[in-house]
């Protein structure tokens, strides 16, 4: 009996001993997951950091640099920057009515909606061999002068000032097109990094945008609506700089014969129209297109209230810039989201669900406008910074897909051209929603101090926002990383050989496409 009682001892002991152990190894493996996930969420926020090097290595060092000028830069700080300096202009300087700033805004869009114009150039016809590099000086020198002429002369009359603002957004809109027609080029080339590089352009654009708002109120304040635009001369410098440092291997054969540029610019819009013709490229183009148009603006009537001390909130200029610097944060946390969790969801589910809550979203605006906040106890601070971080994080997982989609339309050989005539179909529909919002502020009467009817075209626009939905069926089910449009799409048709202004009309990478409508 002893010597079962001694084995019963030494059972319990093992067992005793194996339950500390147990519950030992659980509390290790308790922390280590408590270290796990605040080492994943760590590196979360530093993932942005990783891609510039990651990038590097596998795509031209330069290349990477201009991504982070032209959007970081170019459109992230001068493209907030402006937004609140000009809104404060035509408010303060100019004193123009909400309505006719929607309508003057809508022109800014002119040099974005000829971007098909300058994608020609800058695939069609070579300066000295070089098809992208002349095209960023090109961009720094109106941009800068632009900007130097609307911040030094005074009493510029709204006519005047308009061109000069005209002249700054046509230089973005060309340093952009250049900067996309590289993106189009390496997105075709290594597919399987396009959702990085639009996601590096998206984290730089909202860090761009972070800086420029932050900064606008205060700039404002203290120099002026006009004299805070001298700030604006300052990206183009670097961009003029990218002209000259940026990695672009010469032409060796040019063609300086007039006859034989304008063969290869027929070769060129007949590729861009062959192109449009087919369901998968036309479709997912005009959902794009109608998206972006029916969500009208109602930005101009938002601020005149936002920054009306009698019928709105009052907010100082400081403040504004501080909201949209809040926003601007928002949206790199929606890049942030959409790279970790959603870069490889098929478009047209991603898109359906981003377009519902960019719908649902806007009822906030319509919550801020009729006070209701206060009713709950909610101070318009807390409140406009909460509606503002909610949209911008849905806007941007509602954008990103859809630059992707529009690398994955692009034919190789005319990718410049047809993507920049992709973001002129983008470029029309933010424009018709522009002077779509400003007519209907017109139409409710919406003025520089009655907002008696704000709210009702802010329930209009949400709507319009809702009904969008509708319109899903034109996106393609199809992963990111799937081919959207036949290997041959250019090649059955064309005639021109491989002399022609490097164009390349034979895509590099052959794949099997599928139908995905």
């Amino acid at each position: 009996m002893a010597s079962f009682e001694k084995e019963g001892l030494v059972e319990e002991s093992r067992s005793s001993i194996s339950q500390e152990s147990a519950c030992i190894s659980n509390l290790g493996n308790l922390d280590s997951a408590e270290a796990s996930k605040s080492s994943n969420i760590f590196s979360v926020f530093l993932e942005p950091i990783q891609w510039i090097p990651m990038l590097s290595s596998q795509l031209n060092p330069t290349f990477i640099i201009g991504i982070v000028i032209v959007y970081g830069l170019n459109l992230g700080f001068s493209g907030s920057f402006f937004k609140v300096v000009t809104d404060y202009y035509w408010k303060d300087v100019q004193k123009v009515q909400p309505s006719v700033v929607q309508l003057y805004i809508g022109l800014y869009y002119i040099p974005w909606i000829m971007k098909p114009v300058w994608g020609l150039l800058t695939d069609v016809f070579p300066i000295r061999g070089y098809r992208r590099r002349p095209y960023f000086v090109l961009a720094g020198v109106l941009g800068g002068v632009s900007a130097l002429m609307v911040a030094l002369i005074c009493n510029l009359s709204a006519a005047l000032a308009l061109s000069c603002f005209i002249g700054i957004a046509a230089g973005m809109a060309i340093a952009d097109v250049t900067i996309d027609a590289c993106i189009a080029t390496n997105s075709i080339e290594v597919r399987s990094l396009a959702p990085d590089m639009q996601s590096l352009c998206g984290f730089c654009s909202s860090a761009g945008a972070l800086i420029g708002y932050s900064t606008s109120g205060f700039f404002v304040h203290h120099l002026g609506a006009q004299g805070a635009l001298i700030l604006m001369a300052i990206p183009p410098v670097f961009i003029t700089v990218l002209g000259f440092v940026i990695y672009e291997m010469r032409s060796p054969r040019l063609h300086p014969e007039k006859q034989k540029k304008m063969e290869t610019l027929g070769v060129a819009v007949k590729g861009m129209y062959q192109t449009i013709k087919f369901p998968q490229v036309w479709k997912p183009s005009l959902y794009m297109y109608l998206s972006l148009a029916l969500s009208i603006s109602t930005h101009e009537g938002q601020f005149y209230w936002y920054t009306d001390p009698k019928a709105g909130p009052g907010f100082s200029q400081e403040s504004v810039g501080a909201i949209y610097a809040i926003g601007a944060m928002a949206s790199m946390v929606g890049v942030l989201i959409y790279h970790k969790t959603l870069k490889d969801i098929p478009f047209r589910n991603l898109l359906f669900f981003a377009q519902l809550l960019y719908g649902a979203s806007g009822m906030l605006d319509l919550i801020f406008i009729l006070r209701w906040n206060l009713v709950l106890g909610i101070p318009d601070y807390f409140f406009v910074i909460t509606e503002e971080c909610i949209s911008r994080i849905i806007s941007r997982i509602r954008w990103i897909p859809m630059i992707v989609l529009s690398t994955r339309l692009c034919p190789l050989g005319i990718e410049g051209t047809f993507f920049a005539l992709l973001m002129c179909i983008d470029s029309i529909g933010s424009l018709t929603s522009k002077w779509g919002g400003g007519m209907v502020l017109h139409v409710f009467h919406v003025t520089r101090t009655d907002f008696t009817n704000l709210w009702l075209v802010i329930l209009i626009r949400n709507i319009l926002r809702i009904a969008t939905l509708g319109l899903i069926f034109l996106v393609p089910k199809a992963d990111p990383s799937d081919a959207l449009i036949p290997q041959d799409i250019l090649i059955t048709h064309s005639t021109v050989t491989s002399d022609d202004e490097g164009l390349e009309l034979v895509p590099k990478n052959e794949k099997e496409v599928q139908s995905f409508f």
